[in-house]
């Protein structure tokens, strides 16, 4: 538990310093690029960018991405679609679209993926939220059901975290770097 506050807090604090200018080149508004990175795509980083899509796309611009790609979990369109966050058109990515953009954050939520790409270049601003696979539980419908529900569940209070200290004003602005440049 102690380990998870450790997390928690640096993050935060890692989160304080992130706000994105703009790019007098781009077509987007002042809003922090934000890519969530698990080592399938198929249901964490899905159900991430979801959150933060349906409730920061004012001030976030979410995407998501794996190590490699696979498919988005159905079980992870269900337990999104019981919180109102609709992600059945999600598709499962890897990491290769995305070079060569700018993103303000990249948070993986899996051990895995963190030890797969430890770093990206181009990235100044990099968390880790450590979240149990869902995929990896057995059992029936309902029981794995429920652990998808578990890693929503600890998602959204991350999520919410995350939106709260990322909308400081008395916080330092960092520019933000492009992956692979």
């Amino acid at each position: 538990m102690l380990s998870t506050m450790v997390d928690i807090d640096l993050a935060l604090m890692q989160l304080a310093g992130s706000r994105r200018t703009i790019d007098p080149m781009s077509t987007h508004t002042d809003r922090q690029r934000v890519i969530f990175v698990c080592t399938h795509n198929s249901a964490r980083s899905q159900m991430a960018e979801g959150m933060l899509r349906a409730w920061g796309g004012d001030r976030f611009e979410a995407f998501s991405a794996g190590t490699e790609a696979t498919r988005v979990r159905p079980e992870a369109v269900a337990v999104m679609g019981e919180i109102g966050v609709d992600i059945s058109g999600h598709t499962s990515k890897t990491l290769e679209p995305f070079m060569g953009e700018s993103f303000a954050w990249l948070i993986t939520v899996c051990d895995q993926a963190k030890e797969s790409c430890p770093t990206i270049p181009g990235v100044r601003q990099q968390v880790h939220w450590s979240i149990d696979d869902p995929s990896a539980v057995e059992g029936d419908d309902a029981t794995r059901l429920a652990a998808f529900r578990d890693a929503r569940d600890r998602l959204r209070d991350r999520i919410h975290m995350f939106m709260l200290a990322a909308g400081r004003e008395d916080l330092p602005n960092p520019e933000p770097t492009r992956i692979g440049a």
